[in-house]
């Protein structure tokens, strides 16, 4: 058995994409090598580990037991060392190729993403930005797995090893359709819970900030319906007598989109602030920060929210 010691780094790295390719031509092309230095490792390989590694199929190779039970922990430990070079290099975003995993809300990605990815086109066309989903139920999970770089929400207070920065604040607006008895007249609190609300919840709460409003006056609305997926909310809308309060620049995009009606929500709602949390780790991580400086710059161009509308908050 070979002694790590003295194993050549760059043997895992040829183990690494011929277990990947299952094909030693194409781990030879992923690598930037000739065939010959493929197979030329991959015998230095067999000889250090006492075993035959890749055993020849038609159309390519297939790992042995011992070949299957190395390559997750050698793909993790390249992938690593990779993360770990790239983040403490200087970081030049006109030439930079690197993936940014991140996490938003629903809400967070629909107002900040398009103008995000507008800049990032412009100042580093070889990055890419993988977006996942985030809310209070799973964004600690994603930040501590490592499955998320930061992630923007509006979200509790994290631990100390976590980073907050508050971005931008919201108002709430009330969504139907056009001819709705809402739609016209006085609208009071009343009024507003007299009919079946719609609700927008990823992760399958049945509240929401104007719940807990209401619950300070003694009162409480009636759900209609809880949706995982805005996307659904227009049809919705116009197809029922039900009503949803929402944040204000999204309830704006869909009354203009879909032709609804839109009124001023009569519930002072507590104020929120999308926060963007992310791990202490990263401080020192120029394409993360470069990142960070950029997502702050967006949500500050992002329209204030006009006077004379609720107080701030995310969702409903």
């Amino acid at each position: 058995m070979a002694d790590l010691a003295t194993l050549d780094l760059n043997l895992l790295r040829v183990f690494d994409a011929v277990a990947r390719e299952r094909h030693v031509t194409r781990a030879a092309q992923r690598l930037n090598l000739s065939q010959p230095a493929v197979s030329n490792a991959l015998a230095r390989l067999r000889a250090a580990l006492g075993d035959e590694l890749f055993l020849r199929r038609p159309g390519g190779v297939e790992p042995t037991e011992l070949a299957l039970a190395l390559a997750g922990p050698v793909a993790e430990v390249l992938d690593r060392l990779r993360e770990t070079l790239i983040t403490h290099a200087p970081f030049d975003p006109a030439t930079a190729e690197r993936i940014f995993p991140i996490a938003l809300s629903e809400y967070a990605e629909a107002v900040l993403a398009p103008p995000l990815l507008e800049r990032m086109g412009r100042e580093a066309p070889g990055c890419l930005l993988a977006i996942r989903h985030a809310d209070r139920t799973n964004t600690q999970a994603l930040l501590d797995r490592g499955e998320a770089e930061f992630a923007v929400a509006v979200l509790p207070e994290p631990p100390a090893i976590y980073t907050r920065i508050r971005l931008l604040p919201e108002a709430f607006l009330t969504l139907m359709r056009p001819g709705h008895p809402l739609a016209a007249g006085v609208l009071d609190e009343d009024r507003l819970i007299a009919f079946p609300h719609l609700l927008h919840s990823a992760n399958g709460s049945r509240d929401g900030a104007l719940d807990v409003a209401l619950a300070t006056r003694g009162k409480r609305r009636r759900l209609g319906a809880v949706v995982a997926h805005l996307s659904a909310v227009p049809d919705i809308l116009a197809r029922t007598d039900m009503v949803m309060t929402l944040s204000a620049r999204l309830a704006r995009r869909m009354a203009e989109a879909h032709g609804l009606a839109l009124r001023e929500c009569p519930v002072a709602i507590r104020h929120t602030r999308l926060s963007l949390i992310f791990h202490r780790r990263f401080e020192s991580d120029q394409g993360h920060a470069w990142l960070r400086r950029m997502m702050i710059a967006v949500a500050r161009e992002v329209p204030a929210v006009e006077a004379g509308e609720a107080p701030p908050g995310e969702d409903d």
